[in-house]
């Protein structure tokens, strides 16, 4: 028979979906290694006002669920004037206003509103100090911006992103925000806060001089540490992993280099951070991932941090690590943000981080997901988010995973993983990525498995046998929870439904049961043999699965 175009592409993607090929993954639970470490626990927003708007607060409640006040979440803006209404991009407090004779009046009305929604969802903040009001601006004019992502870029980089004119009143700003949330929520809470100065100080967000950033970053910490002596102070939150020698320069200023708010030798650093993001890209009618630009940024900085013994045991959080840059932005490479690339971009990743740490011999305390919300936009409008209208994307359910992880890492290896040199070198474009993450706690052992790569194109199923070796004897209790292109997807299942914008009740019941993690009811196979037992299961391309074995 002769098949027309469209009908040829079909039968294609059916013929791709009906082959599958074997792998095998090992799990050691005989030799567990350190803790695993819930470094997904950060997330992070352009839009600071969002958080206390009805799908924002609904958001921040199910963030806060996966690991109840072990979240944080970091905006930006939080000290830019105005009168609190968001826009992309965009967020303010009017925190800081100067009367008639130029002396300080502060407001911190809607940053406690911000911070108070965290605090009751179970989220605490990664305090970003920033930006600058427009009074204390050495280039108070033009202030506002109204960004569209048709515009460009750099047309966000108003007044906000300069110096202060007055070094003296910056630093008292700082330090009477620090009191003031130190006499609201108590020494107990803020202690377990992170203190950051500002945001990617390397590119656009500062309009000053690197010394000058220095400076800034000096009187901040000195205002939060005259307030709160033992907060727990760090930065500097650059951007693309070690910024060239920025990471170093830094490093060697809190380091060894004159304070230039005390007069001393060096900056208190109690955590480093710095940015990672991935590179997608739009090529002949598909997206193409660039896993490899996100863990080169890492490794790169890393590096740099593991050459100063000083720094060795100093925790580090990648203030932003995600596959891009711009959670506002759309466009055709942007387009795995509402289904199953970015899910499975996002288990695949995070494990990575933490080997990539392993072999730094550094310490990954965090790496913060840079997306969160828009309100009143469109039903899955190609932004970066977790959720869109208060329905949950299919990224957010790899974290329920990950916060049903707990105990020892489990050493995994796996016959179809790509290796932590080829990932770093050119990233996933030959043979999928096929692997796990594996932890044991008790006579509990949890294992997400993923079917990832960087081109967005069908491919034929993984049928996967997940060897365990060293598990208790006998036939545990099995769990299995899946995303793919049926489970724990409400993107696939307003696509069923004809793309509504203005749904029906009965259409968002469906949406909300569609965007919680599955769990399959038909559970995996289970075979125990003399020396190892193992788990039989199916895993499609851009699936990601979770197994909990309990006996």
């Amino acid at each position: 028979m002769t098949l027309k175009p469209i009908s040829l592409l079909l039968f294609s993607a059916a013929l791709a979906a009906a082959e599958s090929f074997p792998v095998t993954i090992t799990v050691d639970a005989a030799r567990p290694g350190k803790d695993l470490k819930p470094i997904w626990r950060f997330f992070g927003a352009d839009e600071p006002n969002y958080a206390y708007m009805k799908n924002g607060d609904e958001l921040l409640g199910h963030l806060g669920s996966l690991k109840p006040k072990e979240v944080f979440f970091r905006a930006h803006s939080l000290l830019v004037t105005g009168d609190g209404t968001p826009a992309l991009k965009w967020g303010s407090t009017n925190a800081y206003t100067e009367d008639a004779e130029g002396k300080p009046v502060y407001d911190w009305t809607i940053v406690d509103k911000i911070f108070d929604t965290y605090l009751k969802n179970g989220v605490r903040p990664y305090v970003q100090i920033g930006f600058m009001p427009q009074a204390l601006s050495v280039k108070p004019e033009p202030y506002r911006h109204h960004w569209t992502p048709a515009a460009k870029y750099d047309d966000i980089y108003t007044g906000w992103a300069h110096p202060p004119k007055d070094w003296a009143k910056w630093e008292e700003l700082v330090y009477q925000w620090a009191k003031h949330s130190l006499e609201k929520y108590g020494k107990d809470e803020v202690l377990k806060w992170y203190w950051q100065t500002w945001n990617e100080p390397n590119i656009g967000y500062w309009r000053g001089s690197r010394e000058e950033f220095f400076k800034l970053h000096d009187h901040a910490i000195r205002g939060v540490r005259r307030a709160i002596p033992e907060a727990k102070v760090g930065g500097p939150d650059l951007a693309g992993g070690a910024g060239g020698d920025f990471l170093k320069s830094f490093i060697e200023h809190c380091i060894k280099g004159k304070n230039t708010a005390t007069g001393k030798t060096g900056t208190p650093t109690d955590f480093l951070s710095f940015h990672a993001k991935g590179q997608p890209r739009h090529i002949d009618g598909r997206v193409q991932m660039g896993i490899a630009n996100q863990l080169r940024d890492i490794d790169g900085a890393f590096a740099v941090i593991a050459r100063y013994p000083e720094m060795k045991d100093t925790p580090i959080v990648i203030g932003e690590s995600d596959p891009e840059g711009c959670a506002a932005c759309q466009g055709p490479s942007l387009a795995y943000r509402n289904g199953t690339m970015y899910s499975s971009y996002t288990a695949a990743s995070f494990p990575r981080k933490l080997d990539l740490a392993d072999k730094h011999g550094v310490n990954l305390e965090g790496a913060l997901t840079w997306a969160f919300e828009f309100e009143d936009q469109p039903y899955f409008a190609g932004f970066r988010s977790l959720a869109t209208n208060g329905v949950d994307k299919p990224v957010l359910n790899v974290f329920r995973m990950f916060a049903r992880m707990d105990g020892f890492r489990l050493p995994v290896s796996s016959d179809h993983a790509v290796s932590l040199p080829d990932l770093l070198r050119s990233g996933v474009r030959g043979k999928p990525d096929v692997s796990a993450l594996a932890a044991m706690e008790g006579k509990k052992i949890t294992v997400m498995a993923w079917h990832y790569h960087d081109d967005d194109l069908r491919g034929p199923d993984a049928e996967v046998r997940i060897d365990l070796l060293g598990a208790p004897k006998g036939v545990p209790k099995v769990k299995r929870y899946l995303i793919d292109e049926t489970h724990s997807n409400s993107f696939t299942a307003w696509q069923a439904m004809g793309s509504p914008q203005q749904p029906t009740a009965e259409q968002l019941a469906t949406l909300e049961q569609s965007c919680k993690l599955a769990e399959v009811t038909e559970a995996p196979r289970f075979i125990e043999e003399e020396k190892l037992s193992a788990v039989m299961l199916t895993l499609p391309r851009q699936g990601v699965s979770l197994l909990e074995l309990e006996w």
